[in-house]
C-alpha cells in the first residue's frame, strides 16, 4: 500500500536546469496524487515545493530560512535515530544536528513512522544509497541513508536514468 508521499530533497547548489526539473516533477506527481514532504531549504526544497500545494515542510527550527510551518520542532527520537546514520554525529554543533533530525522526518513522517514511498533528489555525486554515500552527497546523504536503511527508493536526478526508473516504479508499483 502507498502512502502517497515522497521526499523531494537535494543539495542547495542543484544546478538551474535541474531546479526547473524538480518544480515540474512536483507539479506532475501532486496531479498523481502525492504529498511532497520536504525540508524548506533553498535550492532543491524550494524548488519542489514551488511546484505544488499539497506538502509537509519540515523545519529544524522556527524561522529557519524565513519561513514558517506547522512541522517546525525536532524531537529527541528524531536526533537519537539522526545520530545512528550520521558518520561524524560527535562533530556536529546543535543547529546541524537539528537540520539533520529533520531530514528523518522527510523520510518517515511527523511520527517517523510513516515512510515515503520514495525519494526525489539531486546531489553532485548522483547517489543513491547509503553505500556510496560520500563527503560531496552533503546533508542529502542523511535521507538517502535513512531511505536505504528503509528499503525506499531513490531516484537521483544527476543521474541520467533517475526519470525514466521512476516513472517505471510509478507504473508498476502496487496501489
Amino acid at each position: 500500500m502507498r502512502s502517497m508521499t515522497y521526499a523531494g530533497i537535494g543539495s542547495r547548489n542543484t544546478p538551474e536546469p535541474v531546479l526547473g526539473l524538480m518544480q515540474r516533477c512536483a507539479t506532475r506527481l501532486e496531479a498523481l496524487g502525492y504529498t511532497l514532504r520536504s525540508g524548506g531549504a533553498n535550492g532543491a526544497d524550494s524548488s519542489f515545493e514551488a511546484g505544488c500545494t499539497r506538502k509537509e515542510i519540515y523545519l529544524p527550527w522556527p524561522g529557519f530560512n524565513g519561513r514558517q510551518s506547522e512541522f517546525q520542532a525536532v524531537c529527541d527520537k528524531a536526533l537519537t535515530l539522526a545520530a545512528t546514520i550520521h558518520p561524524r554525529w560527535d562533530r556536529l554543533g546543535r543547529a546541524a544536528r537539528n537540520l539533520m533530525g529533520r531530514n528523518c522526518y522527510q523520510v518517515l513522517g511527523r511520527g517517523l513512522s510513516s515512510p515515503v514511498d520514495f525519494v526525489l533528489c539531486w546531489t553532485p555525486d548522483g547517489v543513491e544509497d547509503e553505500q556510496s554515500r560520500t563527503q560531496a552527497t552533503g546533508g542529502t546523504g542523511q535521507a538517502i541513508a535513512l531511505a536505504s536503511r528503509h528499503g525506499i527508493p531513490v531516484f537521483n536526478l544527476a543521474r541520467g536514468d533517475a526519470l525514466v526508473r521512476l516513472r517505471g516504479f510509478l507504473e508498476i508499483s502496487p496501489q
